[in-house]
């Protein structure tokens, strides 16, 4: 069964590598939600859990900030400045931008 529905290694690298791919390039668009842009970074970085890649919150978290539109830079510095991201839960993100939106 585990070979059937996950492949052999090469098929497991690749589709890791696309989901890697996937995840470099991801950004919110423009006049997309925080809970629709929250959902698409998750489910890749849920797929990339899957094919055995270490997904931390942290890393999670500083690819959300890192690439959220330009009208949210001010709360983002100001999410920056007020918590530790090494301790912040992505979680605690979306909820801290909810606020905002």
């Amino acid at each position: 069964m585990k070979m059937k529905y996950q492949g052999n290694d090469r098929v497991r690298r690749a589709q890791l590598n696309r989901l890697r791919r996937e995840f470099e390039v991801l950004a919110m668009k423009q006049g997309e939600s925080v809970n629709d842009y929250f959902g698409r970074v998750m489910t890749i970085a849920n797929d990339m859990q899957n094919c055995s890649e270490d997904m931390t919150d942290v890393k999670i978290i500083e690819k959300i900030l890192r690439t959220l539109t330009e009208k949210w830079n001010y709360i983002v510095c100001s999410i920056e400045e007020s918590n530790d991201v090494d301790e912040l839960t992505v979680d605690a993100l979306q909820s801290s931008l909810l606020v905002h939106e």
